[in-house]
């Protein structure tokens, strides 16, 4: 219908259009951003060069009327359409930048420093603008302020869609031709498994004659020793050594003077058991009976 009333002629400025047409501007960004939002993956690629035409259409519209100072991008996307992709496919997959390449990224990179920059300053801008247009008290001047800010945040968007488009087309491109040439698996050739050998020959002689004893210690000493204090079981453990020492030697004293305070008390039994003891050790040399812990 638009195109049908010719609201919008190349021969006329951007003053002479109503401001109840200026939001019209808009149709062509919104068709592109909507057909993007199908998901069919067949027709992907003709969903993104559907919508890169309806962009480039509301890029060249807004540059006609000079509603912002962009540079337009190509019309076609030579360097990225499927027959380059599948040129680029059988060549290098990565090159060395030159020195105009670099400079070529670099100017690209601040265009969207920029552009970021621009499009939060109109989203603010546009956001205190909305309540006085939505509620209809906003008079002429400010309806047409609020719809070419919208503009110019579309035009923004416009660039950034066409980047990544640019690249998704890319992409599509290469998937295509690898799908015409499927990549053909290596052919790993079979192999027989190996029977295991030994090295040395001190590990054929370790597992015929073993090591001489039963069997390998797990532990040293000191680690037996560090294992059984962790866990309270030494027999000594917790008692000072000094302190035990002393308690022998209080029994042994005790013991000597009792034996002391019998022999003064004239003890029939204590002197009667004496008494046996020497003339036991008379007639018995010392050593007698011993049989070596033999029975």
């Amino acid at each position: 219908m638009v195109a049908q009333l010719d609201l919008f002629s190349r021969n006329e400025e951007l003053e002479e259009i109503a401001t109840a047409d200026l939001k019209y501007l808009l149709l062509p960004a919104l068709l592109g951003a909507l057909i993007m939002k199908q998901t069919s993956r067949d027709k992907r690629l003709e969903i993104v060069q559907t919508a890169r035409d309806y962009f480039m259409d509301f890029l060249r519209r807004c540059r006609e009327y000079n509603i912002s100072q962009f540079k337009l991008p190509n019309p076609t996307n030579a360097n990225t359409s499927p027959d380059n992709a599948s040129e680029n496919g059988n060549s290098e997959a990565k090159s060395v930048p030159c020195s105009s390449d670099l400079v070529s990224m670099g100017a690209q990179r601040q265009a969207k420093i920029e552009r970021y920059r621009q499009k939060k300053l109109l989203e603010a801008r546009l956001s205190d603008m909305r309540r006085a247009v939505d509620s209809g008290q906003a008079d002429d001047e400010v309806s047409r302020d609020f719809y070419l800010l919208n503009v110019q945040r579309w035009i923004t968007v416009c660039l950034e869609e066409i980047e990544s488009i640019d690249q998704e087309v890319e992409i599509l491109g290469k998937m295509d031709v690898l799908r015409q040439c499927p990549v053909k698996q290596p052919i790993r050739p079979s192999h027989h498994p190996i029977k295991p050998f030994i090295l040395t020959k001190d590990a054929v002689q370790a597992q015929v004659f073993g090591a001489g004893y039963p069997s390998l210690p797990t532990m040293t000493v000191d680690d037996w020793y560090e294992q059984h204090r962790k866990h309270g079981a030494l027999p000594d453990q917790g008692i000072p050594r000094k302190v035990a020492a002393k308690e022998d030697t209080d029994v042994q004293e005790m013991e000597e003077e009792e034996k002391e305070k019998k022999a003064e008390n004239d003890d029939e039994e204590s002197l009667l058991k004496a008494r046996n003891w020497d003339d036991w050790k008379d007639t018995h040399r010392k050593g007698y009976g011993n049989r070596q812990n033999m029975g």
